[in-house]
């Protein structure tokens, strides 16, 4: 892996009700304070996570501890050692109906693999999700934590998004 930072910010200004246009500005506030410090892959061991089944593969922090693996072996979770409420998760399962389709791509990895990634934070967690499709499998994989440390891990979470590989 390259030895670079990653500082991602950015908001696409929608209307929004009261309630949403708050949700919205607590989102920007946590994103663009969390830019303040940006996340350094040189400074993080790196471990990657291969999943035989469904053939795809991220990086984590080496540090980071595994939940237990599903006996189906479609993913993995894991949680940060600072904080069990900060987790990663990935998945894949085989598509059952075209709806996967419906919404249009905005993310593409570093792979070249196009797909959706939405970030969303409430008032309790924040979180990213990816979601790929490629044949007849979709992919997933996600990062939250409690929204207050959203902004810390929201570099690390984008990283590990862009490095998402599958076998194509």
């Amino acid at each position: 892996m390259s030895a670079t930072s990653v500082k991602t910010c950015s908001y696409r200004q929608k209307n929004h009700t009261k309630a949403q246009g708050m949700v919205g500005a607590i989102a920007v506030s946590l994103l663009l304070f969390g830019c303040s410090k940006p996340f350094s892959v040189s400074d993080t061991q790196w471990q990657t996570y291969s999943n035989s089944r469904y053939g795809f593969e991220f990086p984590y922090p080496r540090n980071w501890n595994v939940l237990a693996v599903p006996e189906n072996d479609d993913g993995i979770a894991l949680v940060s050692p600072r904080s069990q409420k900060v987790e990663i998760r990935a998945w894949a399962s085989n598509r059952q109906s075209e709806a996967a389709n419906a919404i249009q791509p905005n993310f593409q990895t570093t792979q070249g693999v196009s797909g959706v990634l939405l970030v969303e934070v409430d008032q309790q967690v924040g979180s990213m999700k990816l979601t790929l499709t490629q044949g007849q499998v979709t992919y997933y994989w996600q990062g939250k934590s409690p929204s207050q440390e959203f902004s810390n891990y929201y570099p690390l979470f984008y990283y590990i998004a862009q490095q998402y590989r599958v076998k194509v």
